[in-house]
């Protein structure tokens, strides 16, 4: 690790404390706009958990408040002004599918243009770290690949994280913690931009969670959800992906691990079914453990640890000791191990496919009728 910078820190203390309190002091302004626009969530079908309208634009004021931290404390490299971009593309985007509830294909198209933008101001996976561990080469020189799974990785994130935002709470939660996990590795690596990039955006989701907790008095929306996967994606790019080292390449997949998780399970799970893709359903993570007999605040809190456990085990790898590799596999099998308990649980809804999902939101590729 290298030694600890305190003017990086003093900034990433300000990035953080800025982001808080743009975030807590704009919501309730957000909350009322919502309310003006119609961006409202109606339980007006079992899949929702709410019994009273609800607002659903609070991404906006987490938004406001990251952009602004960035903007006041970050040095704005071609690469960060591309990642600044293509958020707002996703947030726009986000403000109009809450307001007017849009069609998946537009949405994704205009997905696949944001992250076309962040690459083509820089943010490229050119490499990978060989997964082979016996392999001469350390690492893999993507080449005329590096476009596409750059593009792909940056959707895929986008949507993961917003697939598990079905509950109060969960999706800004689960983001927080992978902030912090980002900001850790950042510093231990020395990448001082990402580092206040990532306070930012840990001070915006903090500044936000406590209009957001159960019972909920505004939703993120689809402006959050998507807001936030976009930043983590790209974000992951420029911290992590760049190192060289044979770990690298485990490191932004567990960090995300919970995510990523749920939007592969549910692909194969649909895939397995005859079931369209995109099609939504009521087999995701949250939705399992509800099933199972927990609630609300109890399948969160199971998420937290979840995302908790292997964040600390990225933050192990990019950190010496020779203990790393036992807590990993250690932490590895405990997430494992509930995770299989929750994938091979009896769901009373695998028989019934079109069972609406619970939670506050919708998928990207739910287009309520």
């Amino acid at each position: 690790m290298a030694e600890l910078d305190l003017s990086l820190v003093k900034y990433i203390l300000l990035a953080l404390l800025t982001a808080i309190a743009v975030t807590f002091a704009t919501t309730p302004l957000v909350k009322k706009m919502a309310y003006k626009v119609g961006a409202i969530d109606v339980p007006k079908d079992a899949r929702r958990m709410h019994k009273t309208p609800i607002p659903r634009l609070g991404g906006l004021a987490i938004f406001l408040g990251f952009f602004l931290s960035v903007l006041l404390f970050v040095e704005i490299q071609p690469e960060i002004q591309g990642i600044l971009i293509g958020s707002v593309m996703i947030v726009v985007l986000g403000i109009f599918d809450d307001i007017m509830t849009l069609k998946a294909l537009p949405k994704f198209l205009v997905q696949i243009a944001a992250a076309g933008v962040a690459v083509y101001y820089g943010n490229v996976i050119q490499y990978l770290s060989n997964p082979i561990l016996t392999s001469p080469e350390p690492y893999l020189d993507l080449g005329k690949l590096a476009i596409p799974v750059t593009i792909i990785w940056i959707v895929a994130i986008t949507n993961a994280v917003n697939f598990i935002d079905g509950l109060d709470g969960l999706a800004v939660g689960v983001s927080a913690i992978s902030s912090a996990t980002l900001l850790v590795t950042a510093m231990l690596i020395a990448e001082g931009n990402v580092a206040i990039i990532m306070a930012a955006l840990l001070g915006a989701c903090l500044g936000f969670i406590p209009y957001n907790m159960n019972p909920a008095k505004i939703f993120m929306g689809d402006t959050g959800s998507t807001f936030l996967g976009y930043i983590l994606a790209t974000v992951s790019i420029q911290g992590l992906f760049k190192l060289y080292a044979i770990i690298s390449f485990a490191v932004p997949f567990l960090i995300l691990g919970l995510p990523i998780f749920d939007i592969c399970f549910a692909i194969l799970r649909r895939l397995a079914k005859g079931q369209n893709p995109m099609q939504a359903d009521r087999g995701h993570i949250h939705h399992r453990l509800i099933d199972m007999g927990f609630n609300q605040k109890q399948t969160v809190a199971i998420a937290y640890m979840m995302t908790a456990i292997l964040g600390l085990s990225a933050v192990v790898l990019t950190s010496s000791g020779a203990l790393r590799a036992l807590f990993l596999i250690g932490a590895i099998i405990v997430v494992g191990a509930i995770g299989l308990k929750v994938i091979f649980a009896i769901n009373p809804h695998d028989h019934n496919d079109h069972a609406p999902p619970h939670g506050e939101q919708k998928e990207v590729e739910d287009e309520k009728d």
